[in-house]
């Protein structure tokens, strides 16, 4: 699993493909359901770090989230300067987040 698409379809194939979407006032969006989490609801479950081969705006980091009330999905940003997310929305938003990683 060396990349962000096979890490994708792999977590695809054990059920965890329902994607985040970071909102403008901090929250989370899950996008299946349209459910909305602030960090004190959600733990980061599982982290996957992904460097580009020859371009650094390939550099990904995949985070697997966990809501209290059991949903699981992701959640992709770029690193650095490559972000996908101005400011420090983003950057605040994970610093918040618990962290137990385990197995998934």
């Amino acid at each position: 699993m060396t990349t962000l698409t096979g890490v994708l379809e792999i977590l695809k194939e054990r059920g965890y493909d329902k994607e985040f979407r970071l909102l403008e006032d901090g929250t989370l969006e899950l996008m299946d359901n349209g459910r909305i989490y602030g960090a004190e609801n959600l733990r980061i479950i599982r982290t996957y770090r992904f460097e580009g081969d020859s371009n650094p705006s390939d550099a990904a980091v995949l985070y697997l989230l966990e809501s209290t009330d059991g949903q699981i999905g992701y959640i992709i940003n770029a690193y650095g300067a490559y972000s996908d997310y101005d400011g420090d929305l983003f950057d605040d938003l994970i610093r918040k987040l618990p962290v137990e990683e385990r197995d998934v």
